[in-house]
């Protein structure tokens, strides 16, 4: 099985980062593409078979002005963090014609639905909320371009979020960079840096190895994700954010804990099992929203995908 990460543009003329991990966590490909071909030849060769594709971008969005649930709930739980997603909706051009991500996963053949317990799935995530939650971070690391960011400001953050990742090979959900050609040639670029283009040209294929390792984390440690929205009005999947991270209060020796606080215990909106090889989901009617589905043998008192406490189903 291979786990994918699409840092996607929502429009072609702008790059897309893609990686793609092995069922051991080894980075086995890397790249960064423009237009649909050539992001859909880098993923041929590995969602053939069993795959979980992530894609940072919107799957499903049917809504016609202001945001979708998933990021209403998502702001919730990460905007204290700097983490909040940007509204999406049909009325930008990008969506029109519906989501660029959603064209791209049909042509591979992947089913959407994050609850599905297909061999071949798209999702969607978000590695900004996925960092935050990931690294313990009190805030995001600033490696976008920005005004008011200079060259050594950003080389520094992305520099920090590469040493992040390859802090992950130690973890109980390991991730393995290190020992690929292309990852060590993309941290050398980033040192080496002069320029903004520079390291923007770096940025999407790094964030794509978030996506992918965002999807590998879900299908390991199910009981750890968060779903945001859902698959009728648009999601979100992210590592759950731990309870015991606080934006005022920063770990100050956050990569000694990646591994050791608790993902188990909720906060904000729900955690439920998205991948969850049962498939034993149910739909909850509510009067202020829509159906939402959720894992029925969850514990009583669980959480919708916004949040709500739902009762225990019969």
């Amino acid at each position: 099985m291979y786990f994918a990460g699409v840092d996607l543009a929502w429009a072609t003329a702008n790059p897309t980062g893609v990686a793609v991990l092995d069922a051991d966590g080894a980075l086995v490909h890397i790249c960064a593409g423009r237009d649909d071909s050539s992001v859909l030849a880098a993923l041929w060769p590995y969602t053939a078979g069993p795959c979980r594709v992530a894609f940072d971008a919107p799957l499903v969005v049917t809504n016609p002005s202001g945001q979708r649930p998933a990021e209403t709930a998502l702001n919730r739980d990460f905007r204290a963090f700097e983490a909040g997603a940007h509204p999406v909706n049909t009325g930008k051009p990008e969506f029109a014609d519906g989501p660029r991500a959603a064209r791209l996963a049909g042509a591979l053949g992947l089913d959407m639905d994050p609850f599905s317990a297909g061999p071949r799935r798209a999702i969607e995530v978000y590695p900004h909320a996925a960092t935050v939650a990931l690294f313990r971070l009190s805030r995001t690391l600033k490696y976008k371009t920005k005004p008011g960011r200079g060259v050594e400001q950003l080389k520094s953050e992305l520099l920090q979020l590469m040493y992040d990742i390859e802090g992950l090979e130690n973890t109980r959900t390991p991730l393995r960079v290190t020992g690929h050609g292309d990852w060590l040639s993309l941290r050398r670029q980033v040192q080496a840096a002069g320029r903004k283009c520079e390291l923007r040209r770096a940025e999407d294929p790094i964030d794509a190895v978030v996506c992918a390792y965002v999807a590998l984390y879900a299908e390991r440690r199910p009981s750890d994700i968060t779903v945001y929205g859902d698959f009728a009005t648009g999601y979100i999947v992210t590592p759950t954010l731990p309870a015991a991270l606080h934006p005022d209060r920063p770990l100050i020796d956050r990569r000694k804990h990646l591994d050791e606080i608790d993902h188990g215990r909720q906060r904000g909106a729900a955690r439920v099992a998205p991948f969850d090889q049962r498939g034993d989901h149910r739909t909850v009617d509510r009067a202020d929203q829509g159906a939402h589905q959720f894992d029925a043998h969850g514990p009583a008192g669980s959480l919708d995908g916004l949040g709500n406490r739902l009762g225990t189903l019969a």
